[in-house]
This record gives structure tokens, C-alpha cells and sequence, in this order.
């Protein structure tokens, strides 16, 4: 009885030596979760906008580069982007791209946000269950991905961020009422002023989408400023006589995305950590692809051309803030129709001219357009984590308007910068689709 025993115990140890393993199976939720992930991390770390919009590029790009070594529908964005180089190719036919993929993302991530440490556990978590199912063929995808993050990181470092770390602050224009001037409650310095130095993705230059100037600064009643100014003005006291009710109040704090708002209590400040206007754009990606039930490739392919787009937009749109570096409302209705006046929104830290939100929006939602067609509804359930309830939309262009009109509905934008800034995101969103023939096609890539 031993003998046999023994010999069974032999043959059960040899075959699980000799099992198969199991197929790592990746799916698009794996990437959506990936991009909500770095969303959370730059909630945490309160990104600027414009720099989030670099995260977001970088980690897509580099994902879209390994997949694209794998899918002949998808081209290398090599052939678009400004100054990249083909991406090295896998050695290996074991190599899983969509593992190889999420890896490179992650990489590209993690080295640029501050709390490395909640993308890491997030990783390692994702990572190990691959490992479990097949390590050798999850150690050569691991080892590929790591190998075209690198690339991209190599790319990444010439484009002048850190050299826009040691320039000077924001000087503000003393003794002309034009003029930014910081706002409170924490009159806080202009964010990223040289950030028009970054080097654009695919726009040719920062100031190749320069709006008309906004309007010329004037007081005095019947000019088009003044007018700009009194709208502002009568808006916030319509929404104030019912402000339960007020669409426009639904609006505007439904498309807020801003990471700087400060809360008093007291004599203690502290933040209300938001979503940025790009990573809302990130979640409509998410919840297009979904509906759309797009597959891996198809995800990273909508990503990333998105990603560029606001990247390019921040650039484009951040080249005319301190250009025209024009007043904020909130600082002239202060001083010239009622000191104890707040906009519906706190009013972020940056020039007014042209609208950030308008710029970005605008481009994302051609972007949009022209990978899920034009009449693509969607329910927009981006700020439900933040307490806000689910808004809807017939298209992305809907979406785009809407976002662009919350700025005046929150008082922190004349129409001109709302309306021009629009137009200037269409434009440079318009190039962007252009330039990006990212797939074999033309035109969209149909649903797998």
C-alpha cells in the first residue's frame, strides 16, 4: 500500500510539474482601469491641468506603440509625432502585446506622478495575477513593454518640461486694470506660464492656432468689454434666485474640473481635490469606448488620440492666456459693482483669455468624432465620484458647447474667451485628426 502511495504521490507531483500554463487573458477594462488609476493618482497630487494633459499623452503614446507593433490596422505614431523615433520592435513570439501594452503605460506613469506608491500597488496587484498564469510569457512581455517606455521616456525628456521648472514665476502687470491679477481666496500665482515652451505633439508650433485678440479693455458702458463683464455679472444674480433649480448652476459645477479650489474654515485652508478638464475628457474615452464595446486595441487607439489632442490643446490655449493676460471678472466686479460678489465657481489661477475648457473640449470632442461618428449619445457619469449625477448628451460636440458655456455660467469666463476658445480647440482639433492617420484607413476604424 506504501509502495503505492508513493508512486501516486510521484505521478501527481510530476504532472502538475508538467502542467500547461494558463493563457493570460487581457482585457479593455484592464486599460480603462489603468487610465483611472493615474486619473485618482492626479487627483491626490493635485496636477495642474496642463501638466496632467502631459501624463495622460505620454502613458497612451507609449501603450499605443507596443500595440501598434502588433495590430497592421494601427500605425506607429512615429510617423506623426513630433521628433519620435520608431519604437524597438519584439524579439520574442511569446510576447503578449496587451500585457506588454499595459506595462509600458504604467512604467510611463508612475515616473511621472508624485505618489508613485498608489500606482505601484495598483501595478504589482494587476502584474502578479499575469504572473501567476504564465510567468515566462508575462516576464517577455513585461521586459518588451518596459523596453519602449524607456524609448518613449528618452523621447519625452527633450521636450523642454524640465527646463520650464527652473524659469521664472509669472510676473503680474502692476498698475494696469487689463491685466491678470491673482484671485481669491488663496490668490494663488499664475500656474505654468511658460508652459507655450513645451514641445507640441503634432500642432507645429504653440501659437499655430493664435485666436483674434479678446476684446479691447474698456469700463465704460455700451463697449463690447463692458458688456462682456455686466453678462457675467446678471448671470450669477439670475442663478442666484434659484439656486436648487438653476440648469446653469447644474452646469457649471458638473464641468468645474478644478484641481485648485480652496476651502476656509476658519483661519485653515485646504483643498477640495477635482478631477482636471482633461482627465474628464479621459472618462468620456472611457465611456465611449464601453458603449461602443471597443476592443483592446481599439481602447488604446481612442486614447491616445485623444491624449494628444489635449496635450496639443493646453499648449495652443496656454500661449494665449499670458499673451493677452486679461483680468478675471471676479476681479473687476469686485472693485467696480459689488466687493462682496463670488462667482459661481472659484476662479482658477491663470489669465482668463482664451477659456481652458472651451480649447480642450473643443479638440477632444473632434477627436471623439472622428473615431465614434457624430451622433454618438452618451451618459456622462465622469463626476459621480465627486457627488455630481450623471448628465447626457446626443454627441461629443453637445458636450464640447456645454463644457464651454459652464465657464460663463460659473463666472469665471467673458463669452469671448468661451466662444473664441471654442472655435480655436475646433481648429487645432480639426489639424490634429488631420495629421493622425493613425490607422490603415482614412477614416474610422469600425468596431471589431
Amino acid at each position: 500500500m506504501k509502495k503505492i502511495f508513493m508512486l501516486l504521490l510521484f505521478t501527481a507531483l510530476f504532472a502538475s510539474c508538467d502542467k500547461e500554463p494558463e493563457a493570460i487573458i487581457v482585457s479593455p477594462d484592464d486599460y480603462h482601469a489603468a487610465n483611472d488609476h493615474v486619473t485618482k493618482v492626479m487627483v491626490h497630487d493635485i496636477f495642474a491641468p496642463p501638466v496632467a494633459s502631459r501624463v495622460y499623452a505620454y502613458s497612451n503614446i507609449a501603450a499605443y506603440e507596443v500595440m501598434s507593433q502588433f495590430d497592421p490596422e494601427y500605425k506607429s505614431l512615429s510617423n506623426f509625432l513630433t521628433d519620435l523615433e520608431p519604437a524597438p520592435k519584439s524579439t520574442s513570439d511569446i510576447t503578449n502585446p496587451e500585457v506588454a501594452s499595459i506595462v509600458a503605460f504604467y512604467d510611463l506613469a508612475i515616473s511621472l506622478v508624485f505618489s508613485e506608491d498608489k500606482l505601484i500597488a495598483q501595478r504589482d496587484s494587476l502584474f502578479q495575477k499575469w504572473k501567476d498564469q504564465d510567468e515566462r510569457t508575462f516576464k517577455v512581455s513585461e521586459a518588451y513593454g518596459l523596453q519602449v517606455a524607456q524609448h518613449i521616456k528618452d523621447w519625452m525628456k527633450k521636450d523642454n518640461y524640465a527646463q520650464t521648472r527652473t524659469m521664472p514665476k509669472f510676473s503680474i502687470a502692476t498698475g494696469e486694470e487689463g491685466r491678470w491679477q491673482p484671485t481669491p481666496p488663496a490668490y494663488m500665482d499664475g500656474i505654468e506660464p511658460h508652459w507655450s515652451k513645451i514641445r507640441p505633439f503634432v500642432i507645429e508650433e504653440a501659437n499655430q492656432f493664435k485666436p483674434i485678440p479678446p476684446p479691447a479693455f474698456s469700463m465704460e458702458e455700451g463697449s463690447k468689454f463692458h458688456d462682456e463683464l455686466m453678462e457675467v455679472y446678471n448671470i450669477r444674480q439670475e442663478i442666484a434666485q434659484n439656486e436648487e433649480n438653476s440648469e446653469k448652476m447644474a452646469i457649471a459645477k458638473f464641468w468645474d474640473c478644478n484641481p485648485y479650489v480652496s476651502i476656509m474654515r476658519g483661519h485653515l485652508m485646504f483643498a477640495a481635490k477635482k478631477i482636471t478638464p482633461g482627465g474628464h475628457w479621459i472618462g468620456i474615452t472611457k465611456i465611449a469606448c464601453q458603449k461602443d464595446k471597443a476592443d483592446f486595441d481599439r481602447s488604446v487607439y481612442a486614447y491616445a488620440k485623444v491624449s494628444v489632442a489635449l496635450a496639443d490643446g493646453f499648449i495652443s490655449c496656454w500661449d494665449e492666456k499670458y499673451r493677452s493676460n486679461l483680468v478675471r471678472p471676479e476681479t473687476l466686479i469686485n472693485k467696480y459693482i459689488d466687493e462682496n460678489w463670488t462667482s459661481v465657481l472659484q476662479t482658477p489661477p491663470f489669465p482668463e483669455y482664451t477659456s481652458g475648457h472651451s480649447v480642450i473640449s473643443g479638440a477632444a470632442a473632434i477627436a471623439l468624432t472622428d473615431i465614434f461618428g457624430e451622433d454618438f449619445s452618451f451618459d456622462d457619469d465622469t463626476e459621480v465620484d465627486y457627488g455630481l449625477p450623471i448628465r447626457s448628451y446626443k454627441s461629443f460636440n453637445e458636450a464640447s458647447l456645454e463644457a464651454a458655456n459652464s465657464r460663463l455660467y460659473g463666472g469665471i469666463h467673458y463669452r469671448s474667451a468661451i466662444e473664441v476658445g471654442l472655435d480655436q480647440g475646433q481648429k487645432l482639433g480639426n489639424y490634429v485628426i488631420s495629421q493622425l492617420k493613425m490607422t490603415t484607413s482614412s477614416d474610422q476604424v469600425a468596431a471589431k
